[in-house]
């Protein structure tokens, strides 16, 4: 009981230590084992983790991981957790949901991503982008902004270069959509099936 009474003290009185950076975190709503904002290795997340710069493997066990900058892998066991970068991120992200809210760079596999300006591969039930995207790979893909390679069930894009899905929606084609039906404002034709390509070419 002795030994356990020790133990507890020292986690206590490293969680109130500041370090330049910490190689390993634990996360729970609230609190940081240690409280250090800076992990560079592993940061294990129960419920809730948040801290300002991660590097390395972040676990989320039933919980939101969040930080400002990441670079690395981001894993949810199971699919039962979420990962939110709100600056940069750079790595691999699984999860239930990615949330990006800055400039990322990498892969994102989930049943929802939601990314602002992404540089590679998403792969989920639902993809939506605000800004720019190059791959998406999913049931629905939205992107509000500029995309390059759509596949999916249902597409839709503000400006697109390629699109492969049953139904497949852009106001800019700079390219070729194919699928059971085709919308492309500047389409050789708005609405055509099986294919449409930029009416300009």
């Amino acid at each position: 009981m002795k030994r356990i009474k020790i133990l507890l003290g020292m986690l206590c009185l490293i969680s109130t230590m500041t370090f330049a950076e910490t190689p390993f975190q634990l996360g729970v709503p609230g609190t940081n084992l240690p409280a250090e904002q800076r992990v560079n290795g592993v940061r294990l997340n129960l419920l809730y983790g948040e801290n300002r710069n991660m590097t390395g493997l972040d676990i989320n066990i039933l919980a939101l991981g969040e930080t400002n900058n990441f670079t690395g892998v981001q894993l949810s066991p199971f699919w039962l957790g979420a990962n939110k970068v709100n600056n940069s991120f750079t790595g691999v992200g699984i999860g239930a949901a990615n949330i990006h809210m800055g400039q990322s760079t990498g892969v994102v596999w989930g049943m929802v991503n939601y990314t602002n300006d992404f540089n590679g591969l998403q792969l989920g039930f639902v993809n939506f982008n605000q800004k720019k995207s190059v791959i998406n790979l999913g049931g629905f893909n939205f992107n509000q902004g500029e995309s390059t390679v759509d596949i999916g069930v249902v597409n839709f894009a503000e400006r697109t270069t390629f699109q492969l899905g049953a139904i497949n929606f852009t106001n800019n084609l700079q390219g070729i959509q194919i699928g059971f039906i085709n919308f492309a404002k500047n389409g050789f034709f708005p609405v055509f099936p099986i294919f449409n390509i930029d009416g300009r070419l």
